[in-house]
């Protein structure tokens, strides 16, 4: 089994709505836990734009860098995304965004933020490949424990490796790594 590397927090960039809608790009990068305590003055800070003019007091979230999903999210959704990588930590960020990218993770209510205590359940770690993650779960399981050799040897590991897949949800890791994580 491989380690996953850690990953920096999820960011997002917070444009100001008005200066948008004037033509100008008027924004900051900031930690995407951070995202629903921006204030006009900091997301204007950079540009000569007075805050207090009328219409800058609306943000969006304009782009992201490290959520597991796609589109502008809203501000206090970002926020929550910083607080469930804070929760989950930077070492197994990208798996919780694989298991999410997957399809197959369990939702809070109806939002589309996962239930990290699932997450931490499900998740079966880091591996070269399902093979060997199968052939650690018969080991740890004692699968063939006591079976005479005579018979061990007959014993189809392609098919039942691929017959334990369909109760997982296998993910690109990167570097030629898959996460591993259980269906139910």
């Amino acid at each position: 089994m491989s380690t996953t590397t850690e990953t920096s927090p999820p960011r997002v960039w917070v444009g100001c709505e008005s200066c948008y809608s004037a033509g100008r790009l008027v924004g900051i990068w900031v930690d995407a836990v951070d995202a629903a305590s921006i204030t006009a003055e900091q997301i204007h800070a950079e540009s000569d734009i007075d805050p207090a003019a009328e219409g800058c007091e609306e943000f969006t979230c304009m782009d992201v860098d490290g959520l597991p999903t796609t589109g502008e999210p809203s501000l206090s959704e970002a926020s929550r995304w910083g607080e469930i990588y804070e929760e989950v930590g930077a070492t197994q960020w990208p798996a919780l965004c694989a298991w999410v990218r997957s399809g197959a993770y369990s939702a809070e209510g109806d939002t589309d933020f996962p239930v990290v205590s699932d997450f931490h359940e499900r998740y079966c770690g880091e591996w070269n490949s399902f093979r060997d993650y199968g052939f650690q779960f018969a080991e740890d399981t004692g699968l063939l424990q006591g079976v005479p050799e005579e018979v061990e040897r007959y014993f189809h590991w392609d098919a039942w490796i691929r017959d334990l897949e369909t109760d997982y949800s296998v993910e690109t890791a990167g570097c030629g790594t898959v996460f591993v994580f259980r269906n139910y």
